[in-house]
């Protein structure tokens, strides 16, 4: 390995591990940050596996770096979940997902059949593939402008240049480890780890801008935000318009409602409408905003007495949901109560409310 590919590759891992610690300081605060240290701390090591000669060195220190590396396909899936989707939770599968890794990374340690390279190779393009999904699936109803933009390049550029890799490696076994090929592969890393420290810090600088969402509420209504701090003045006219269609064209109803829809509705840019509900109303997901005010009308139907005998379903659909299931779950996630439950709660509440003024009279 020449002089330039390992001062490439330790300023790559240098990189790698200072936002690793940095992500790691903050993780009880920021939950996202724990994976994505480990996603860091595992490309570090990846980028160490890779390096020329690391094959001829002692098993024992071939071991850690290779289990830590193992990791990358299933931490960079599990990473993306956490930064691109609000409602991400960890899962078993995600830490089985790793485990198989790390266990098909330390038989390839030793001799082996080609089907652990197979497995190990399906299992890398999955998850890869995976956490691309993650980044890219949610973009359209992404209202931070930072992480929307770092979505196209994570589901891009990381995930072509993985692939390639991968490819090339079957394709042209040892080939990677030719001295040119060596240092254009550690000279891409190092320029695109440099590259995503500085939109991964500027994304970070941005979304903490953003105040929290509130939650929707019959009571309190979405369209009465009070959002703590917010970066700019809001534009009056723009909010007014936009509280207009939701408070009194109740525009939530349309099942198809969508930010393209929403702004030709109120003459004004995408870009321009996701600031306005990011920035000024303190949501981060369209549809999770737009949801609130669906489940506010009806929390509302299924409090009034008067629609006592209307169905569910009818309620849900009038909300503006397009099935029952996703109405069930986002009702429950809301108010830890399925719709029956929260009518019956409700409307019982309401008869011992009334009676006793009855009987005096």
């Amino acid at each position: 390995m020449s002089t330039l590919e390992a001062a490439l590759r330790g300023g790559a891992v240098v990189i790698l591990l200072l936002r690793a610690a940095v992500a790691a300081r903050n993780a009880r605060r920021a939950p996202v940050s724990r994976y994505a240290a480990l996603l860091a701390a595992a490309i570090a090591g990846s980028i160490v596996e890779s390096a020329p000669g690391f094959g001829a060195l002692d098993l024992r220190l071939r071991i850690p770096v290779a289990i830590v590396s193992a990791g990358v396909p299933a931490a960079f899936w599990i990473t993306m979940g956490a930064m691109f989707t609000d409602e991400f939770r960890p899962r078993w599968s995600h830490a089985l997902g790793w485990l198989a890794l790390v266990v098909l990374a330390l038989m390839d340690q030793f001799k082996h059949p080609m089907s652990v390279d197979v497995a190990r190779t399906g299992l890398s393009v999955a998850f890869l593939l995976l956490g691309a999904w993650h980044a890219w699936s949610g973009r359209g109803i992404d209202l931070v402008e930072g992480r929307r933009r770092l979505r196209v390049w994570y589901a891009s550029v990381i995930v072509l240049y993985a692939l390639v890799a991968i490819a090339a490696d079957w394709l042209w076994p040892g080939g990677l480890s030719a001295s040119s090929v060596s240092l254009a592969s550690a000279a891409t890393l190092t320029a695109l780890i440099f590259l995503f420290a500085v939109l991964g810090s500027i994304t970070t600088a941005e979304t903490q801008l953003a105040p929290a969402p509130v939650r929707a509420t019959p009571s309190a209504p979405p369209s009465d935000p009070r959002p703590a701090a917010p970066a700019v003045e809001p534009d009056a006219a723009q909010l007014a318009a936009l509280q207009h269609l939701l408070n009194h064209d109740k525009v939530f109803r349309e099942p198809d409602l969508s930010i393209a829809s929403l702004s030709r509705e109120l003459d004004i840019p995408e870009y321009r409408l996701r600031h306005l509900i990011n920035r000024q109303l303190g949501h981060r997901n369209f549809n999770a905003f737009v949801n609130g005010y669906r489940l506010a009308d009806a929390e509302a139907a299924l409090t009034d007495p008067a629609q006592a005998g209307v169905p569910i379903l009818t309620i849900a659909l009038d909300a503006g949901f397009g099935s029952i299931g996703p109405f069930n779950r986002a009702f429950k996630a809301q108010t830890g109560l399925t719709p029956s439950e929260y009518r019956r709660a409700r409307l019982a509440g309401a008869r011992e409310a009334v009676g006793p003024s009855s009987a005096e009279t």
